[in-house]
Order: C-alpha cells, then structure tokens, then sequence
C-alpha cells in the first residue's frame, strides 16, 4: 500500500488487516502515510512575532522630550571665542610669556 491508495476517509478495518498479513513494514509505511496525509490537511501553525526587548521604545528621545539644541558655545561670538582660545593656548603652552590675547589685564594690575 502506498499513501495514494488511502482516501480521504482514513484507515479502513480491510486496511488494517491487509496490512497485518504483509508484515511489519507495510504496517510502518501505512502509519507514516497517515502521518503525512494529517499534516499535509493541517495548516501550518503561525509563528508568534519575535519579543521586543523589555524597557524598550522606539526612538532615541523619551516619549515628549525633545533633543537637546545647539551647544552652548555655538552662541558665543567667533571673535570672544578665537580669544578664550589663544588665552587657553598661551596659558598652556607659554605660562611664562604674557598673554596677548586682549582679555587680560595688564600685568601691573593683577
């Protein structure tokens, strides 16, 4: 018996007995041709959508907050910058100079 000779009705008692005078195998061949004809009837099972992680949200903001502006030192005018700069520089690299970048006080008075 092959699983093209099995309708769709199932296994009939002439079945089983054919089969249990043919032996051992005909008997697992039957079995397993069930089997498939069960699963084949059987719509696959849905699988379930992956986890989110816990504690998860999407977005890189927490829910109404807003990203943070622009730097603060990205206000400060270019020319007070580039001389907070060259004071930084020359403190750093020319402690023993005077410092010419038009911040200080003069040296008499500090």
């Amino acid at each position: 018996m092959t699983d093209f000779e099995i309708g769709d009705d199932g296994i009939q008692i002439d079945d089983v007995k054919a089969v249990r005078r043919e032996g051992r195998d005909e008997l697992r061949s039957l079995m397993r041709a069930q089997i498939a004809i069960g699963k084949a009837r059987r719509e696959p099972a849905v699988k379930p959508a992956p986890l989110k992680p816990p504690g998860h949200r999407p977005g890189a903001w927490p829910v109404g907050t807003s990203p943070p502006g622009p730097p603060p030192e990205w206000r400060i005018p270019k020319p007070v910058w580039d001389a907070a700069v060259r004071h930084y520089s020359n403190e750093e690299h020319r402690p023993d100079e005077p410092c010419d970048c038009g911040n200080c006080p003069p040296e008499e008075t500090r």
